[in-house]
């Protein structure tokens, strides 16, 4: 018997209604408004993603991750990498490690519009 149940995952940013509405345009869904420093992202399938406001967020340095921010890592599972690459740096991404060895790795890394590190994976 597990001990907890998933609740969701709640990232730092400075602008959380935006960061919110960068993961909308990602993986699609409902964005609810707590108040103005809580967002929430109701993903198709049941996943909730939180955006809280953090004034003195600093990004994650990747692969370190040794400042003193709270790190998080997602991963997304996409069916054309290219093509997705390209939405997401077109939705502001920034791109982290692009070497994937000619597909050999099976994902990259991209870091969201706050810093997040994220990674898009071949299916």
């Amino acid at each position: 018997m597990p001990i907890a149940t998933y609740s969701l995952v709640a990232l730092d940013c400075p602008d959380p209604r935006s960061l919110a509405a960068f993961y909308q345009a990602v993986l699609g869904g409902e964005i609810t408004k707590y108040d103005e420093d809580w967002y929430d992202l109701h993903v198709p399938g049941g996943a909730r993603i939180a955006f809280q406001r953090a004034p003195d967020h600093r990004p994650p340095e990747w692969p370190r991750g040794d400042r003193n921010s709270q790190q998080e890592h997602l991963d997304f599972d996409v069916t054309d990498i290219d093509r997705a690459q390209e939405e997401v740096l077109a939705l502001g991404a920034t791109p982290l490690d692009l070497d994937d060895g000619d597909g050999e790795r099976g994902f990259r890394v991209y870091a969201d519009p706050a810093g997040h590190p994220f990674c898009l994976c071949r299916q």
